[in-house]
């Protein structure tokens, strides 16, 4: 994969790992999204997702936003996190989808492997899998995450989900093998089991400071807007074939 060097940015600060990987124990000023939000939730407020006011429930099929931090929003009020913001965006141009955000902050693809039943119980019809990069910054085997991320997609498949691959990539300093091989792995799974991908999650953010929070790591309300259309992109060709019965 060409390397991407906005993404480079994104995790210059790579020795604020530990700290990234437990940011579920750090505490968040009021009104902001922390890791112990690990219940998936769905991702925009209540008027757009609750049952209806007759009492019906939300029968819109699911999409579920499935990640670590970048999913969950981590450092932005839920409305801002970029699931809220796609399901405004779907809500606007006419796709009637319930978006549910799975996203754990400095969760990794053994504990998206942990949590794959939970995704499934909301019977989504498509998954966005956003895992990876916490493996990576870890310095996991690639082996193990290419793994994990291919036992949660054999799983999801299963269980009637077309799945949307997040690609990632890390900082030069890891070393030039070990990141062409951690690429490798998005790209081939995706490949393989013939996945639309999203290259590259933070397309247009992370080379942006006004589009990232200070810890340079995680986009801010701008950043997740822009993040909501990279997604969009990918996803709505499927919304689009699943509306004409393609």
């Amino acid at each position: 994969m060409q390397a991407v060097n906005p993404f480079l940015r994104f995790f210059l600060f790579a020795t604020l790992l530990l700290a990234a990987a437990a940011c579920s124990r750090h505490s968040e000023p009021a009104g902001k999204r922390t890791d112990s939000q690990a219940q998936p939730q769905i991702a925009e407020p209540a008027a757009a997702s609750s049952p209806a006011a007759g009492g019906e429930a939300d029968s819109r099929p699911v999409i579920v936003a499935f990640g670590d931090s970048l999913t969950a929003g981590l450092g932005v009020d839920e409305r801002s996190s970029y699931p809220a913001v796609l399901q405004r965006e779907l809500d606007a141009l006419g796709y009637r989808y319930r978006v549910v955000n799975a996203g754990v902050s400095g969760d990794t693809s053994g504990g998206g492997v942990a949590r794959v039943g939970d995704v499934l119980a909301y019977r989504p019809r498509i998954v966005i899998l956003e895992l990876g990069a916490n493996d990576g910054l870890r310095g996991l085997p690639v082996a193990t995450t290419r793994a994990n991320l291919e036992q949660i997609i054999q799983a999801l498949r299963r269980g009637g989900a077309r799945v949307v691959l997040a690609g990632m990539t890390l900082p030069p300093n890891y070393g030039a093998d070990y990141v062409h091989s951690f690429e490798r792995v998005f790209e081939d799974l995706s490949q393989e089991y013939n996945l639309p991908r999203i290259p590259f999650l933070l397309e247009g953010v992370a080379a942006h400071p006004n589009l990232m929070q200070g810890d340079g790591l995680h986009p801010n309300a701008a950043g997740q807007r822009i993040v909501a259309k990279n997604v969009l992109q990918v996803l709505e060709p499927l919304l689009k074939a699943a509306k004409t019965g393609e």
